[in-house]
């Protein structure tokens, strides 16, 4: 049988092929590798947490904030803001006129009377406007500053003196709470006379002469 012997670069060169070809086979491998692998960036980016939107405990989500605006762009906290002033305000105004009618004061008989009259009612005290007129007139006409200089009560340094014609003592004791403390005032007065003629005879309606 014939040897062929293969010259040592022939053979050396085959081994060269396959080395080159083990090389490339895994020089590939590794370039899939390195493909396959995502860029840190990528990975950052895929890992990044999602915008969450806040909810309250029953799951719905979390009304704005006032003052965030609403869709057309208005401030819906300076709306509420401007209603809530204007109610003030007209609270405010209401008031202001309530004192002041508060604070008027009647200048005539028919107000001072009515006025008593309120007041006596507030106080559980009873009257009528015709037993209140008809005292009022034969007392003092009408006069708020009438003053008795003659009786008994002016010769004991106590006259009598105002619409009902009361004295000092008198009005001290009966002197009806919320109302001025100077006896010739037209209101004090008729209720604090209205006030002891309530204690002593049962109403101002069943007096007929002095009291």
């Amino acid at each position: 049988m014939l040897s062929f012997n293969l010259p040592r670069t022939a053979r050396v060169t085959r081994a060269h092929k396959v080395a080159t070809v083990v090389l490339v086979a895994a020089g590939a491998t590794t370039a899939l590798a390195a493909t396959a692998e995502p860029s840190n960036a990528q990975t950052t980016a895929s890992h990044a947490p999602a915008a969450v939107k806040p909810v309250s405990a029953n799951g719905l989500p979390v009304a704005p904030k006032a003052g965030a605006g609403t869709a057309d762009g208005a401030d819906s906290s300076s709306v509420a803001d401007g209603i809530k002033v204007t109610a003030v305000a007209k609270q405010d105004n209401s008031a202001r006129k309530a004192a002041e009618q508060a604070t008027q004061r009647p200048d005539n008989l028919d107000g001072w009377i009515r006025t008593s009259l309120d007041i006596m009612q507030s106080k559980g005290i009873p009257g009528s406007y015709e037993g209140l007129h008809r005292n009022i007139m034969r007392e003092s006409s009408g006069n708020p500053n009438a003053v008795n200089d003659w009786d008994i009560n002016a010769i004991n340094g106590i006259p009598s003196k105002g619409l009902l014609q009361v004295i000092q003592p008198t009005f001290d004791t009966y002197h009806v709470e919320g109302t001025a403390k100077k006896l010739t005032d037209p209101i004090a007065n008729i209720t604090a006379a209205a006030n002891y003629a309530a204690h002593r005879y049962g109403s101002i309606d069943n007096v007929n002469s002095a009291y």
